[in-house]
């Protein structure tokens, strides 16, 4: 499995200035569509490549992205994964700001939205004594 390691030198397509990419070798357009054994090459990157960026910088958070698909953001349709270094007060978003808008839904929508999710992760050939182990439990 080959993964690229890209620090950015120039803005194209680039947040900040020492934002980085995880990208495959072999193409997939989004993540959905990734082969498993690559995400997982992918993101057991992650530690060292984001601890050698923060030591490196001086940062001491980073956030991780993956645009995937148009409503999402994705302009470059080849799988990779942003590494973003942050600083406090680096004007770029926070998760205060994603908290400002966040959508409301009742207990019964939130209910439903559940049940659907779960009913697509589990296996249609899957026997009813294996789905009442509760394989996606909606409770921590």
């Amino acid at each position: 499995m080959h993964v690229i390691f890209y620090l950015s030198t120039s803005h194209f397509y680039v947040v900040f200035s020492r934002h980085s990419l995880i990208i495959p070798k072999s193409h997939s357009p989004s993540l959905d569509a990734t082969p498993p054994s690559v995400v997982a090459a992918m993101f057991s990157k992650v530690p060292f490549i984001s601890n050698a960026i923060m030591k490196a910088t001086g940062c001491s958070s980073f956030n991780l992205l993956v645009n995937n698909g148009a409503a999402a953001g994705q302009v470059i349709y080849h799988t990779h994964i942003h590494i973003i270094p942050r600083k406090a007060y680096d004007c770029l978003w926070a998760s205060e700001s994603l908290l400002r808008r966040r959508v409301n839904l009742d207990d019964e929508k939130v209910s439903q939205l559940v049940a659907r999710i779960q009913k697509q992760l589990l296996p249609s050939d899957m026997s009813q004594e294996s789905k009442n182990e509760n394989f996606c439990s909606s409770k921590s």
